[in-house]
């Protein structure tokens, strides 16, 4: 069998399982309408529906700001659609200078960097990061995110080690029993996107102080959402400065693209000068650096979305504990609703849409654990009490008895 056919034999039969498994993934066409957020256009098989999207990760709908969208028309008026290159050859802008010095700002750090995604930077900076110094160990939350795990796995020579999630003293014990001489990186993420629980930040700095480690802290899913000016669960906390790296991302509470990381001025600089993720990639188009910088500073100086966020989060717990549905209980605006089977998830999420307008992602394998899968809800500041008020009756129609009694 030639390599073409043998390849070809095995796309299929790995198609064909993950079909019969449930985990066959299907993008929805779900076209965005600006002036009307969280309300889309779904393009299904009977032709154009207006639904309501509960699974965005613009999550205060800053993707569709006036002023963002603004500043956006701006920058391609002014600069062109394309960067024209990467950051070294011609793609580097004040657009982008400017963007950097106000991420370094909201996160009270000498420097910040920007990369094409969330994913790159991770990827790229931590590899960066573990291949600085022959016989790096990296103590990786057992959750941590895909990107994070490829950036470790791409790190030539380094040595990494699981700690669970959370337990603060199974990362000590892995810690005390690495040899102490040994360069050590500590990474986790703030808030964890399909649990919704928060890491001890603090603790887990104090550890890396103890054993002589560096700290690598993936704010996602909290940046331009949590703190007083939008820096995080560390800004939230206190304890920015007690972390050497964060990372972040421009996509989701700033509603636009890009990821970046933020930490000592020389250390941001050795990362921009060796990361290939940065070095050999295009840079951010001129309308996406000026929609960005214009998200970050309106929420820096702007608390009101990230009150309502928390507001709207609550209120969304609460209806769906007063309806008795299993929702997984957590501190965050990430609202996890239980199935519990992958077949049957994907069938909630397609009724969820095609019986009553309602777009939730389902979330299977191996993005959660066999036997977890969930509905990934967020409930953004647009999201109005009817239409909780909608969504937890849907819930209660669609999910089988055996899951709703399993929450009570």
């Amino acid at each position: 069998m030639s390599t073409r056919a043998a390849f070809l034999a095995h796309c299929r039969d790995s198609l064909a399982s993950l079909r019969q498994e449930g985990r066959y993934r299907e993008f929805a066409r779900l076209e965005r309408l600006a002036d009307r957020f969280p309300v889309y256009r779904w393009h299904g098989a009977e032709g154009p529906r207006e639904v309501t999207v509960w699974s965005s990760n613009d999550y205060l709908g800053m993707g569709t700001h006036p002023a963002v969208l603004a500043a956006a028309t701006r920058a391609i008026a002014a600069h062109g659609a394309g960067a024209g290159g990467t950051r070294n050859i011609s793609g580097t802008s004040p657009l982008h200078a400017a963007l950097e010095e106000e991420l370094a700002a909201l996160h009270g750090k000498g420097a910040a960097l920007l990369f094409g995604s969330g994913y790159i930077s991770n990827e790229a900076g931590i590899a960066a990061v573990l291949e600085a110094l022959p016989g790096f160990h990296v103590f990786s939350d057992a959750k941590n995110h895909a990107s994070m795990i490829a950036g470790m796995r791409g790190a030539k020579g380094a040595v990494r080690h699981i700690w669970r999630h959370n337990d603060l003293d199974d990362l000590e014990a892995q810690l005390a029993a690495a040899p102490a001489e040994a360069p050590k990186l500590i990474a986790f993420e703030s808030v964890y996107s399909m649990d919704g629980d928060i890491a001890p930040i603090g603790a887990i700095c104090d550890l890396a102080e103890r054993y002589g480690a560096l700290t690598y802290l993936d704010e996602v899913h909290a940046v331009g959402l949590y703190g007083p000016t939008g820096g995080g669960i560390s800004e939230r906390d206190g304890v920015a400065q007690q972390v050497d790296l964060i990372e972040g991302t421009l996509a989701k509470g700033f509603g636009v693209l890009g990821g970046y990381i933020a930490g000592d001025a020389d250390m941001v600089d050795y990362i921009r000068s060796v990361a290939g993720g940065l070095i050999f990639t295009t840079a951010l188009p001129p309308a996406v650096a000026g929609a960005a910088l214009e998200s970050v500073r309106l929420l820096r100086r702007d608390p009101a979305r990230r009150e309502r966020l928390a507001e709207r989060a609550a209120a969304l717990k609460s209806a769906l504990d007063a309806a008795g549905l299993p929702r997984i209980p957590g501190p965050s605006h990430i609202v996890p609703v239980a199935v519990g089977e992958a077949e049957l998830c994907r069938q909630v999420a397609r009724r969820l849409l095609q019986e009553h307008g309602l777009y939730a992602t389902p979330i299977n394998y191996p993005t959660v654990p066999r036997g977890t899968e969930r509905l990934r809800l967020c409930a953004t500041p647009f999201h109005t009490d009817a239409m909780i008020a909608e969504l937890v009756a849907a819930l209660r129609a669609v999910l089988p008895a055996r899951v709703r009694f399993a929450a009570e």
